[in-house]
């Protein structure tokens, strides 16, 4: 006979958890180019949420959610005069610096961009450092924020080399979720406890599907996602810090955990495959690794996939732009993961549409030698049929060799090749791109480029005398380190 009754025994936090709580509270941030890396991030996810402010369908989000309303000691929304309370700031700063798909990104089994977490430890942190001085205290200063987007790219970073929740129809956007949770926690002054139940919650939510990121359903919702899931982060710390009970077993509970309910693929999974085959698989360790070799996107405002394809596209463009109608064909090779995401045929309805097709993304700058946010935008994809005529004529086909070394932990590449071929035979070289400008075996070519974008970013909201005083701190790792956190927002705001 069959038991009839659940054995009531409360487990120990999963040691997914453990890890998580163990490596925030107790790692020391040493790094220089962590921290010099970081620093950079700063900067230049920033300037993204700066940029994205000229855009009005991302603006009608921020402000308080009653019209009018001032947070004492809230945080304060970049570019901006809203002081709101945390939640709501983390929710606006996420969405700006996410909205065109501009700021850093990670590449491995599953995707995502870990400064969608600056949304959350800039919120909290200017709210405390406010209310720290009030009270009489130190504020924080900004070491402690460059330290908490190290640990949060960490956490995001380090859990998405192997387990990818797109399989199971999963966004990313719960790992910002979880790492936010985390060092907005910590940022509060969690201790273990409360920071294992923030994480345990974060686990536990329902959790968003991807439909939004691909066809035929793609839309601005991938844009404001991040503020979503970093908001919530915050949301779900302060939470736990009120005393609220965790859920120790949110992973590995038989029938109502994680892995069973969401990061299973099929019900044949439950049936068949033990649990250690269906949890969560680490290669390594939290340290710094991610922070260290984030991808930054200098040239182009595209999913990161298509980059290298971007940027071939401009070299090829002085070869074709004069022949664009003897066009044949133009054949793109890329990694298995652009083709599951990225490419797509068919009428594009929105600009989210549109900043996550490979074909739109290689076909402007084949046409036009450049690749700008205005570029997705309805009035000039409608203006220019030459884009959607050089789409019908493109075959994307995958490398295997770009696909494996996509994935290899020496390598990361993330390669695109393009080659355009004309009615009357003849054909341009194939021109074919291993890493971008963004990547870590190119930052030394990077980051003077990233200082022109934070730069040209800058002066769309500032005038130049504020934007280079801005810069300067930035550009001083002393100096930017020890400055208040308060101090620091205080240049940002309007």
């Amino acid at each position: 006979m069959s038991a009839s009754y659940d054995v009531n025994v409360r487990p120990d936090y999963d040691q997914v958890l453990q890890d998580i709580a163990d490596y925030v509270l107790n790692y020391c941030i040493e790094s220089a180019e962590a921290l010099e890396t970081a620093r950079y991030c700063l900067m230049d996810s920033l300037g993204c949420g700066l940029l994205a402010l000229r855009f009005p369908e991302c603006t009608k989000h921020l402000g308080p959610l009653v019209e009018g309303t001032v947070v004492p000691f809230g945080a304060r929304v970049p570019g901006t005069s809203f002081r709101l309370d945390p939640v709501k700031a983390a929710w606006d700063i996420g969405c700006m610096v996410r909205w065109l798909d501009y700021n850093d990104t990670w590449l491995a089994a599953e995707w995502g961009h870990p400064s969608d977490n600056l949304g959350g430890i800039l919120a909290v942190a200017d709210h405390l450092s406010q209310k720290r001085v009030a009270q009489g205290e130190a504020p924080l200063p900004m070491r402690a924020v460059l330290e908490a987007m190290i640990m949060a790219h960490e956490i995001q970073g380090v859990i998405a080399l192997e387990n990818a929740f797109n399989r199971v129809g999963l966004d990313h956007v719960i790992l910002v979720k979880v790492a936010s949770a985390a060092v907005g926690a910590k940022l509060m002054g969690a201790d273990r406890a409360q920071l294992l139940s923030a994480l345990s919650h974060a686990f536990v939510d329902g959790q968003a599907l991807r439909t939004y990121r691909h066809a035929p359903n793609a839309g601005s919702r991938k844009s404001w996602a991040a503020g979503d899931a970093t908001s919530r982060g915050v949301r779900l710390a302060d939470i736990a810090l009120r005393g609220e009970m965790g859920i120790p077993g949110v992973l590995s509970a038989p029938q109502w955990g994680f892995y069973d309910v969401s990061f299973s693929h099929t019900s044949q999974d439950l049936a068949t495959k033990p649990l250690d085959q269906r949890q969560f698989r680490f290669p390594q360790g939290y340290a710094r690794y991610v922070m260290e070799n984030v991808l930054f996107k200098i040239s182009f405002p595209a999913e990161f996939h298509a980059q290298t394809a971007c940027e071939a596209a401009v070299t090829l463009h002085p070869r074709v732009r004069d022949r664009l109608h003897e066009i044949d064909r133009i054949v793109i090779s890329t990694q298995e993961s652009a083709i599951r995401i990225i490419s797509k045929v068919g009428k594009l309805a929105n600009p989210a549409d549109r900043d996550h097709c490979i074909q739109y993304m290689t076909a402007v700058p084949l046409a036009f030698g450049g690749l700008v946010a205005e570029h997705y935008e309805d009035a000039f994809h409608a203006a220019h049929p030459v884009i959607d005529q050089l789409r019908d004529k493109m075959e994307v086909v995958e490398d295997p060799r770009y696909s494996r070394e996509y994935l290899e932990a020496g390598k990361r590449s993330i390669a695109n090749a393009v080659q355009v071929f004309f009615k009357d035979g003849s054909c341009t070289e194939k021109v074919e791109v291993e890493y971008p400008v963004g990547h870590r075996r190119r930052r030394a070519e990077g980051i003077p480029l990233l200082e022109d974008k934070f730069k040209a970013n800058l002066a769309t909201r500032f005038a130049a005398r504020r934007s280079a005083e801005i810069f300067a701190l930035c550009a001083d790792p002393a100096r930017l380190e020890a400055t208040p956190v308060q101090r620091f927002v205080d240049l940002l705001v309007i």
